[in-house]
């Protein structure tokens, strides 16, 4: 039989003929359907070969499967080799030296995204682990995920901790011979697979088999819709065939041979891909091989929730996240030999939690080491990075691999599905829901796309588009997720976060009743993000930025004793002859007097003088680094044009009885050169500043007193004595901490890098920590 041609069997030409007899066809009306001549159709049913393209269409316009009528070889047909001289293993040892050029080529590289060149998998590669039960399959309850969620804003590594056992990637394939393994784009299933055909190579592991690796996609499309062995026997010989030294003929013999002998390892990537219109044949060629050659190792894997597949045999487990060993790992790998040292994208990342929430999918994480890599840092503005990250997920990643997935909702463009994650992102967020129940999901998503142009009106209609839009972008993108039966969240509580604020800017295009419904919730901390990515998207941020200070402000004005105490402090700020601005004095003063320290005994007070290096910062920095280290909690300070040394005085516990003290207190003092020489002089003083030594605890007791008594002295000559002592209830101090972390929020947003007038920015710095009295003078 020719190579490219197939010829029926006396069964099939028996089944072709009762398909023709039940849809009342004549073997005349196949011609025209199927090609323009008669004799391939009477060819096809005398059992005759045929050419391959034909012979599949006849069977398509019949309602049959080629595969039930063409004439194939039987398995035991395929055991048989030309040469039975050497046993399995030789003949194992042979076919892979013969194909190892192949599987270099296909899997030892990968390149991703915007790389500019592609990379070794062995120089990248970081180990997976893998989850045996499917994270979005427990039945768990809304109240169930909330107990397993962190207690730091949901914010580490998704929003709730994943608390099944990891098993290593390499491990689940050796225990289960047939493996689907399932995850969110990006997860790193392709790169396992080409890792997994590289070791196999290699001899590293199961070194008995012969990898076959087999994008599915490509099979699917491939011309004449081959059955499986046929294309993975034709795959081979086309990238390996110049090589061999044996014919042809025995080379696709040894092929058959050892998978029909069980002494494969198939790798089968990217299910998900595979077009509709060809699915149904790909999941019969899938499930009919698997069963055929039933004895060789079957690794697959797919997106979470792409389709319904059912395969009997196969185990299904899920990829994991990164932890954080893995994310060092590959930034260790990643930076390995360039100019960017991995340490130092570490402690940024770990800076930054919101941007090494990211770092768990290895997608995101290859995308923030290439942002990284440019400038040797992340942006200032965060909405420009996670808008990338976004983009790669919606876009890019699909491209680049000149994937074209179905849309399930036509006129639900990107932008479109933007919009709509936005609406469901605020609305959630407004009522606290990081989790919620696939129903509410779809109605959401039913409400928003019943208004697009020529939407259906029928409510069955759209309620079962709506379920399709939620599972399409869920496998689609990954960027809203089942996290049991039935209940969802977005990925990232960075997406959500950033959905939010888009919606608040880019939909509500930053109305006024948009901004004052956000400016309500200055004083939350789960808010913080919202505001700070809303301020970066904003073209201009001005009014925004107004509306926090005069929130900011409002916290304090129902209290008359506060606003007192705002007046004091900038009252002793004025009266100081210190050259910085105003609000650092004010600053220094405020939390001076709230913090008590004048009351504080003699006896009991410990006063550690830490001398920092110099650091000169940009003018412009000064205000925006005290203020946003929490008014004063900052390791040394100083005034560009000043070329000396900072002395830092710490307050920082009593000596004998350090639980009477909830938090620590730093002070940080501008001083003449005549103070810090005073300073410096009682600092020769003191011994080791060991607090917990006994020698310590002992020269303390005998001369803490004196020295305390000469370093108040000193701070009386030189600054303005304390003289007022203020005391506040409970209430007074929660109002406090409102105030302090309202305005460490608006010098964050403030100078994240985000478009605002000179004219906005002089008058927030200009009135920060004064009272409303002193505020109106200088309203715009």
């Amino acid at each position: 039989m020719a190579e490219r041609s197939l010829k029926a069997s006396q069964k099939g030409i028996q089944l072709a003929r009762q398909a023709l007899t039940s849809k009342r066809l004549f073997q005349k009306d196949l011609i025209g359907l199927v090609c323009q001549s008669r004799q391939p159709i009477s060819k096809f049913f005398t059992g005759k070969p045929v050419n391959r393209e034909i012979f599949v269409t006849i069977c398509e316009k019949l309602s049959l499967k080629w595969q039930d009528i063409a004439e194939l070889p039987p398995v035991d047909e395929l055991t048989k080799v030309e040469d039975n001289t050497f046993d399995i293993a030789t003949l194992v040892k042979e076919v892979r030296e013969k194909i190892k050029p192949l599987i270099e080529r296909d899997c030892g590289t990968m390149r991703i995204l915007d790389m500019t060149q592609p990379v070794g998998l062995n120089d990248i590669y970081t180990n997976v682990n893998i989850l045996e039960k499917i994270t979005g399959r427990r039945r768990l309850g809304i109240d169930e995920l909330l107990q397993q969620c962190t207690s730091d804003d949901f914010n580490h590594f998704g929003l709730v901790k994943i608390t099944e056992k990891r098993l290593p990637a390499l491990a689940a394939v050796e225990k289960y011979s047939k493996l689907m393994i399932l995850g969110k784009p990006g997860a790193g299933k392709t790169t396992f697979l080409k890792y997994l055909a590289i070791q196999c190579i290699k001899g590293e592991f199961q070194a008995e088999r012969i990898p076959i690796f087999v994008t599915l996609k490509h099979f699917a499309e491939a011309k004449n819709k081959p059955g499986l062995l046929e294309y993975i026997t034709e795959h081979t010989i086309h990238g390996v065939f110049q090589t061999l030294t044996l014919g042809k003929k025995e080379f696709v013999a040894s092929i058959h041979y050892l998978i029909a002998h069980g002494q494969a390892l198939l790798l089968l990537d990217g299910l998900d891909e595979v077009r509709e219109e060809d699915s149904i044949r790909v999941l019969r060629e899938i499930r009919d091989f698997s069963k055929l050659f039933q004895n060789n190792n079957f690794v697959m894997t797919c997106r979470i929730a792409a389709r319904e597949y059912t395969f009997e045999k196969f185990t299904e487990v899920e990829v994991a996240d990164f932890d954080d060993q893995q994310i060092a790992n590959f930034t260790n790998n990643w930076f390995k030999e360039k100019s960017v040292k991995p340490e130092t994208f570490i402690q940024r990342l770990k800076q930054n939690r919101r941007i090494q929430e990211l770092a768990a999918s290895p997608l995101l994480l290859t995308l923030l080491c290439l942002a990284f890599e440019e400038s040797g840092d992340f942006p200032a503005n965060r909405s420009e990075l996670y808008k990338e990250g976004l983009d790669a997920l919606l876009k890019k990643w699909d491209a680049k691999r000149g994937i074209q997935r179905d849309q399930v909702y036509k006129r639900l463009s990107v932008q479109r599905k933007e919009d709509l994650l936005s609406k469901i992102a605020l609305t959630t967020f407004e009522r606290g829901d990081y989790f919620f129940k696939q129903k509410i999901a779809e109605q959401y998503i039913t409400e928003y796309i019943r208004n697009l142009s020529g939407a259906n009106t029928d409510e069955e209609a759209l309620q079962v588009d709506s379920e399709e839009v939620l599972r399409s972008i869920e496998y689609h993108h990954g960027l809203v997720v089942a996290r049991a039966k039935g209940i969802y969240s977005f990925s990232h509580l960075t997406f959500h976060e950033y959905f939010a604020a888009r919606e608040i800017v880019f939909v509500k295009q930053s109305s006024e009743e948009a901004l004052q419904s956000l400016v309500v919730h200055v004083t939350e901390k789960r808010w913080r993000e919202v505001f700070f990515l809303a301020v970066g998207m904003s073209p201009s941020a001005d009014r925004l930025l107004l509306l926090m200070k005069n929130k900011v402000d409002k916290i304090l004005a129902e209290d008359d004793y506060l606003q007192n105490l705002l007046m004091w402090s900038n009252e002793k700020s004025i009266s100081v002859d210190i050259q910085y601005k105003k609000v650092i004095n004010r600053a220094f003063y405020f939390a001076f007097a709230i913090r008590g320290e004048p009351a504080v005994g003699e006896h009991y007070l410990v006063l550690r003088l830490a001398f920092v290096n110099r650091v000169i910062f940009h003018p412009q920095q000064n205000l925006n680094r005290f203020i946003m280290n929490n008014f004063l909690n900052i390791n040394g300070y100083e005034d560009s044009k000043d070329d000396i040394s900072v002395t830092l005085i710490d307050f920082l516990y009593n000596a004998e009885s350090k639980k009477n003290f909830d938090y620590a207190c730093i002070l940080a003092l501008y001083l003449s050169p005549e103070t810090k020489q005073e300073l410096l002089k009682l600092k020769e003083k003191l011994p080791v500043l060991d607090y917990d030594s006994n020698h310590f605890k002992k020269w303390w007791k005998v001369n803490g007193q004196y020295w305390t008594a000469q370093f108040k002295s000193v701070m009386n000559q030189y600054h303005n004595s304390i003289d007022k002592i203020w005391q506040l209830s409970q209430k007074q101090k929660d109002l406090i901490k409102q105030y302090h972390d309202a305005n460490v929020l608006l010098m964050e947003c403030l100078n994240s890098n985000c478009y605002v007038s000179y004219k906005v920015r002089q008058y927030i710095e200009d009135t920060l920590l004064l009272p409303l009295a002193e505020i109106k003078p200088y309203q715009p």
